[in-house]
Order: C-alpha cells, then structure tokens, then sequence
C-alpha cells in the first residue's frame, strides 16, 4: 500500500468537511473483514494445534497489514470522488477474494492468496500514479514500501509454490520482514526512511477506524457463537455456554471502551508527536484483536461442546484469549494514561493461576472463571473512575 506523503500529501487531501469521521464507505470495507475473521476463527477451532495458531496467526498479519494501511491511505483518497470511491471498492473486492481464499491458503489456493496479497498495494501504487500524481516524480514513500513489499513478496511466492511443511516458515518469515520494515519506516538507502509525521493521519477519524477494528472483532465472537448454537442440539448446558461466552464479549467490549478506548483521540491530540502515537496505538489494538479472535475461537468450542474434558490447548485459547486482550488493553492504557492499570496485570496473573485446574473442569466452567476474571476488573475500572476522574495524560514521545 503506498502513500502519497513527502510533498504530494496535499494534493490527495480530501475536500470532506466531515473528515474527522469515517466515510460510510470505510465502514462498508471492513465488512469484508468480518467474513475474514470469522474464516481464521473458524480454521483456528478447526486445528488447535502449534501448527494450526502458526498458519492463523501469519494470515491474521497479512489481513491486519492490508486494513491498517488501507486505513492510513484513506487519509489522501478523496473518498466523495468515483475514482477514491472506486479505488478503495476495488480494495474490498480483492479483500474479500484474499478472505475466500484463506481457508485453503496453506493447500491449493496458496498461490492465489500470495498473489492477491501482493497485488492490493500494487493496485494502491496505480491508482496514486494516475489519479493523484499526474505526471509527478513518484513519493518517496511509494518507492520505500513497494521496494520491501517485493523483497517480502519473493517469499510469499515461494513459499506458496514450495507447498507443504516448507510454505509455513517461508511466509512466516515473509509477513516478519513486512512487519520489521513498517516499525523501522521502510527503510532505503540514499532515501532514507519513512517517519510518522509523513502520515498525514487525522487524529479523530483514525481513532474512530480503530475502535471500529475492536468492534469488527467482537461482532465475529458474538457471530461464531451464535452460529455455533444454532448448529447445534439445544440443551441447558449450551444455553448456559452461549450466555458465558457472550457475557465474556460484553465484558470486553466494556473493557476498552471505559475508559482509554473513548479518551484514545484525546490523547493523540495531546501526544508531543501525535502520528508516532497514532501508529504505536495501531499495535496495542493489533494484539487486543488477537485476544477477541481468541474468543471467537473459545465461543466455537465451549458453545459446541460445553461439558467433558478441557484439553490443554482448549485451555489454552479459552484463558489465553482473554489474557492476551488485557495485555493490548494494559499497553493502550500506557498509550492513553501514560500507565499500565494494574488491574489488567492482575487480571493476566489471576488467568494464569487457573490454567493449572483447567483440565480438570469442564469447558464452560473454564470459560466462567475467564468471565469472573473479566467481571471483576470491569468493577474495579468502574470503581476506581468514580472516585478518580481520567484525563488522558499520553507518554512523551520524540
């Protein structure tokens, strides 16, 4: 995906006099996301094995890659104009044909899911060549990021024809050096690299997109759930599952939005380098997705099969899902407040301790004492903002 920055920021500059909100177009993009999402849960459950959160966990990057910078470019596409209108429908569509192709993305629509992936931000890269530069020497940034995406490309081509045991460690690597290249600006020699500010990212319509991310990802828990009940024989017990697990959802959505999720845009207007923490909070929501996908993933297994034995690695993902959500939550905390809450470090110790008995219960009480844990700290949050007002207080950065 590339940008138009380095001087040629303004001449994509969107005329929108609303251009702190997201355009409703946005919102129908991440639609493609929800089917996405719900397609990587659904292999998740599928394989809940090393390998099988491996193969996920590379293809959520890839689709997190593909949003986020679609979020950022959106930034310089005049989205009231049929060819930013068109640009970013184009995007959805091979999107969606990259979400179609995923649950077979490590058997023979490999090389169908490698080439779509390459071609989204080659598609940007034409569309900013002949509907914004016109004739202009090409960004600095384009060149930056299409260079590293065809150095990370030459791996996501190979290892989709080497097929097998070797296609996981050659994407893996792949999607490494696309996320190693972003966090150090695409670096290049004589041009140097890309820096924060050459985003022009606005404050309030960015935060918006990332809480809408959080949003996408707990509609594909509440999604999986009910489908899963739906498939299912009704019985007491999944009717207490379905009940746990969407409590678990409420309590998530309750958790981020109360209240570093609703000061987020505060706190970017008040950083000292406002895009670097516009760009940091896009990891902190990254890690809190991972954590939801978890309880997708949790909400298949235990509204399935809510009594028996707890394996392992359903222990795992079911007190996993959650523990992993409080550490992006503990980091957006620090990217808000400028501290971690130590109750999302007592939630994340108290998690720990139960993976011990876990085997030794039943699914859904597992997934109960996940959402115990989760209650509690939705109190204490609750407590502790009524006798303490929060006003965002970011880190200094720069």
């Amino acid at each position: 995906m590339s940008m138009a920055t380095d001087g040629d920021a303004a001449a994509a500059m969107p005329t929108d006099p609303d251009l702190g909100r997201p355009a409703f177009l946005e919102l129908f993009f991440d639609l493609v996301y929800v089917f996405a999402l719900v397609t990587l849960a659904t292999m998740l459950a599928k394989d809940l094995t090393w390998t099988g959160l491996a193969e996920v966990l590379v293809l959520l990057l890839a689709f997190t890659m593909i949003w986020a910078l679609t979020v950022w470019t959106a930034d310089t596409i005049d989205l009231t104009r049929p060819s930013g209108q068109g640009h970013l429908i184009s995007v959805a569509a091979a999107s969606l044909l990259l979400a179609a192709a995923a649950a077979d993305a490590y058997g023979d629509r490999a090389l169908l899911f490698a080439v779509t992936f390459l071609a989204i931000p080659l598609s940007t890269t034409a569309y900013y060549a002949v509907f914004v530069a016109r004739g202009r020497s090409v960004p600095r940034s384009t060149i930056r990021i299409q260079t590293w995406k065809a150095v990370a490309g030459v791996g996501w081509i190979a290892g989709a024809l080497v097929g097998g045991s070797g296609q996981l460690p050659i994407w893996a690597l792949a999607i490494v050096v696309e996320y190693v290249a972003a966090v150090f600006g695409w670096p290049l020699p004589r041009i140097g690299r890309s820096r924060p500010r050459d985003w022009r990212l606005v404050d309030a319509r960015v935060a918006e997109r990332y809480r809408q991310f959080v949003i996408i990802a707990l509609g594909v828990s509440i999604f999986v759930t009910g489908t899963t009940f739906s498939r299912s024989e009704y019985t007491l017990e999944r009717v207490w599952a379905l009940l746990v697990v969407f409590s678990t959802v409420v309590l998530m959505w309750r958790i981020y939005i109360y209240r570093a999720g609703e000061l987020l845009t505060d706190a970017i207007a008040r950083s000292t380098d406002p895009a670097l923490l516009t760009q940091s909070a896009a990891v902190t929501h990254l890690i809190m997705v991972a954590g939801i996908a978890g309880a997708a993933v949790t909400s298949h297994l235990v509204v399935g099969r809510p009594l028996g034995e707890t394996p392992p690695s359903w222990a795992a993902v079911i007190l996993g899902g959650p523990a992993l959500y409080l550490l992006g939550r503990g980091v957006l905390d620090f990217t808000v407040f400028g501290r971690i809450s130590r109750s999302r470090l007592a939630g994340v110790v108290l998690l720990a301790c139960l993976a011990p008995v876990a085997p030794l219960l039943p699914p859904v009480m597992v997934a109960l004492l996940a959402m115990v844990v989760l209650a509690l700290i939705a109190v204490a949050n609750l407590v502790s903002t009524r006798r303490h007002a929060r006003t965002p207080a970011p880190p200094m950065l720069g």
